[in-house]
Formats: C-alpha cells, structure tokens, sequence
C-alpha cells in the first residue's frame, strides 16, 4: 500500500515539473532592456499665428451653422411637429421665445436645492431597482 502512495505521488510531481519544461511556445516578444529614449517634442519656431487684435471680427462669425443654433436655441425658429404636438395636448400656448426669457438674469428662479434637482432627476418606476448614494 506504502509503494503504491508513494509512485502515486511521484508520478504526480513528474507531471507537475513537466509542466515547467519549454516546448518551443516562445513567442517573439520585445527586449525589455532594449529602451531607448524618444527625443522630446520640439515647438517649431513659426505657427504663422497671430495674437487676435481688440476689436476685430472673430473668424468664426461667418458661421451660418452658429448662426442657425442660436435661431433654434433663443430665436423665433419655428417648432417641429413633436414640441406642436406636445403643446397642442397640453392644451395651452407656448412663447416662441421662452428660452430667452428663462436666461435672463432677470428671471427671478428659486433654488429649490439638490434634493429636489434628484427627485425630478429619477428614472420612472416603481423604485424597486431604487439605490441611495452617501456623499462622501
């Protein structure tokens, strides 16, 4: 019984060292004491830049696509079909212009606190998947 427990146990150290043994699996691989230091990046001496002069017009107040975001966002751009319908729903009337007005530093605007910016923040649900978060 003794021999058996012990060629048992030899053949299972041999199996474990043969493990440990090169086969020829070397991959190519790079020389990790090969390093060679990359030169530092250089400015070249001219960017034909200029400073901007005071006064001048901006280069991008041609844009017309600048132009157009601000109409959409502040102007009087005419509403798509999903924002009329929503409104025509809701049964009451929209300023067109409603989104300057709300900008305005004028505006008087209660800070109802983080709170309240959470609770109108949550996804819908019934809360089950809810978590609550600890500031730190």
């Amino acid at each position: 019984m003794r021999k058996i427990v012990v060629a048992g146990v030899g053949i299972a150290a041999l199996a474990l060292l043969a493990g440990c043994g090169k086969r020829g699996y070397d991959r190519a691989r790079p020389d990790e004491f090969a390093v060679a230091r990359q030169p530092s990046l250089v400015i070249p001496p001219d960017f034909a830049l200029v400073p901007p002069t005071p006064g001048a017009a901006r280069v991008q107040a041609n844009s017309t696509t600048q132009a157009q975001t601000l109409e959409a966002l502040f102007g009087t751009a005419p509403r798509n079909a999903v924002e009329a319908a929503t409104i025509n729903q809701t049964g009451g009337t929209a300023d067109p212009g409603i989104r300057s007005s709300v900008g305005d530093p004028k505006t008087n605007v209660v800070d109802k606190g983080q709170t309240t910016r959470d609770i109108v923040a949550a996804p819908e649900g019934d809360g089950q998947d809810a978590r609550a978060a600890t500031p730190k």
